[in-house]
């Protein structure tokens, strides 16, 4: 049973909204002024909080700073509740981070809905989503059911592909997201003269074409291609979308359920704009390999090719060769079949990672 705090100092207003709350199946808990309100909220925890704005003691918007303050009140449901209809005072609640705004004289039907809108969000809000194909499924019919969306898709189905083959390229249309159930995919961009340039490895759990979808002109901002035999799932971008630009709360949650792998991208720039050619050369094999063990729960190689590794590193390919052999010649890395790296002395390359 969720229960109600109800901070009133108006006795009949308090006692019959306790009244409609209870005979709604609420549990309710009543205070007469703003200073008790505080008290209970903090002992009791209720999952909403009803509040008049002109009290005794502390008024309401004393009572939801004061709230806001203490990190197991802060998210409760705030609705305030007063007979005070001036929009300058409307504007200030919801400054304060106040959840809705029912003025006196109010109807129970109203009072029902604001209390169950709120419920409504704050359950939808508070759920963990893994950032995993299933929990894009639950996401999204948590979502479905929280904005009454009966379009979206949940069933998706895996697609495989092979190493080399590529996703989809600069500049072409951005229908799909992608999630990669298992393999490799690296994103790259083209240069005037036809060189690749390597923006990102990605491997199982993360997504790929995020950025290309929020982006104005609506085509893919980058290619990406297959590195190792992979299952990916395609989410469309009309689903995407919608859950992007139909409500803000729906959009911030979804949003960092996909950008996992975005911290990586903006370090991996910062590698390339400050680090000498040494620690990006080490920085990169470290970052490579963990994704290799990841992906294979096994240290069997990092399988790339030159030109890739010398993309990752922002480099010309001639140089990321030279540094591999002197890598190799310091006895930090093995080069085995396949030109498949091994690292032999990680402790040595994380130095060489953060002091050069």
């Amino acid at each position: 049973m969720k229960k109600v705090l109800i901070i009133e100092d108006n006795e009949i207003v308090r006692e019959n909204t306790a009244d409609i709350l209870e005979l709604a199946g609420y549990s309710t808990v009543t205070a007469e002024n703003g200073k008790v309100g505080v008290e209970k909220a903090k002992h009791l925890l209720p999952d909403v909080i009803v509040c008049d704005i002109m009290m005794p003691e502390l008024d309401g918007y004393e009572v939801l700073q004061d709230l806001n303050k203490n990190t197991n009140t802060a998210s409760i449901p705030f609705i305030f509740l007063t007979a005070k209809t001036e929009k300058i005072d409307m504007r200030k609640g919801m400054n304060l981070g106040a959840d809705d705004y029912l003025t006196k004289p109010f109807s129970e039907k109203e009072l029902l809905e604001a209390i169950e809108c709120r419920l409504k969000k704050h359950d939808f809000l508070k759920q963990h989503y893994s950032p995993s194909i299933e929990g894009v499924r639950q996401f999204i019919k948590a979502a479905s059911n929280y904005l009454d969306l009966d379009h979206l898709s949940r069933d998706y189905s895996p697609q495989k592909h092979s190493k080399g083959f590529v996703l989809y390229r600069e500049n072409n249309r951005a229908n799909y997201l992608y999630f990669i159930q298992r393999g490799a995919v690296k994103t790259y961009k083209t240069t005037e003269k036809g060189k690749e340039f390597v923006t990102g490895l990605c491997s199982a759990g993360h997504f790929v074409g995020q950025l290309s979808l929020l982006s104005d002109h609506g085509s893919y901002i980058e290619s990406a291609a297959i590195l190792e035999d992979a299952e990916l799932y395609e989410i469309p971008k009309s689903d995407f979308t919608t859950l992007l630009h139909t409500n803000k709360d729906v959009a911030n949650k979804f949003v960092s359920i996909i950008s996992n792998n975005l911290v990586e991208v903006q370090e991996q720039l910062i590698n390339v704009a400050f680090g000498t050619v040494r620690q990006r050369v080490a920085k990169t094999l470290l970052d490579i390999h963990n994704k290799s063990i990841l992906l294979n729960n096994e240290n069997n190689g990092i399988s790339i090719s030159r030109e890739d590794f010398a993309g990752l590193i922002g480099t010309a390919t001639e140089t990321a060769i030279r540094m591999l052999t002197e890598f190799k010649n310091e006895g930090l890395i093995t080069i085995g079949h396949a030109r498949k790296i091994v690292i032999d002395d990680k402790e040595t390359l994380e130095d060489i990672a953060l002091f050069g």
